[in-house]
């Protein structure tokens, strides 16, 4: 048996959820619709302020341990402190905010995106020695495509064909996946949005 608190929030969800989706179609509804959505991203804000705490408090406690690993957490609270302080005094677009971005989110996101790279061409061999077929070589020839038509060649440069192909793949085959991806996406929202208003799922709770 439900308790009354669950459908309580059943009933607040689902008439929150009916307001603001028939708002964009009725104008009587469309400040009602403002008003709930600007709630939203009040305790949107909250949500991530409480997350934030929370990580800073399991770091805290993986320091205070003295467990493997917490050298990182000590990193991790030194690097939110001055972070914090920068943008606070500067300013987002600050002269030193900008040297932050730059020096250290930049190199770390490069490095992360070459370690990708690293490790899509040995899951390619590995593909390539398990599993033989016609998609793994498609993949794979795929991926040297793009790979030598975006680095020019030491002594050749940059060979037309390549860049071509490169640029084929990248504004054709690619685009068309990720939109496919995102429609799919788009579907399943609306799918799970539809499962949230009819009270099947509750992801708020009971």
């Amino acid at each position: 048996m439900k308790s009354p608190f669950s459908l309580i929030n059943a009933v607040i969800a689902i008439s929150t959820g009916v307001v603001v989706l028939v708002g964009y179609f009725v104008p009587l509804l469309a400040s009602i619709r403002e008003l709930l959505l600007q709630w939203a991203v009040i305790l949107a804000a909250f949500a991530l302020l409480v997350g934030v705490a929370n990580l800073l408090l399991v770091h805290l406690k993986k320091m205070g341990r003295v467990k493997k690993g917490g050298i990182y957490s000590l990193v991790l609270w030194v690097a939110f402190f001055i972070t914090v302080g920068v943008v606070a005094l500067d300013g987002p677009d600050g002269s030193k905010s900008v040297f932050l971005f730059n020096s250290i989110q930049i190199p770390v996101e490069g490095t992360l995106m070459a370690l990708l790279a690293v490790t899509l061409a040995i899951a390619s061999i590995r593909l390539l020695r398990r599993r033989a077929g016609l998609f793994t070589y498609v993949f794979i020839g795929t991926a040297l495509l793009v790979l030598l038509g975006t680095a020019p060649l030491y002594g050749i440069g940059e060979i037309p064909f390549l860049s071509q192909a490169r640029a084929w793949i990248a504004g054709v085959l690619s685009v068309a996946g990720a939109r496919g991806i995102l429609l799919g996406v788009a579907l399943g929202t609306v799918a799970t949005g539809i499962r949230v208003l009819m009270g099947v799922d509750r992801p708020y709770g009971g």
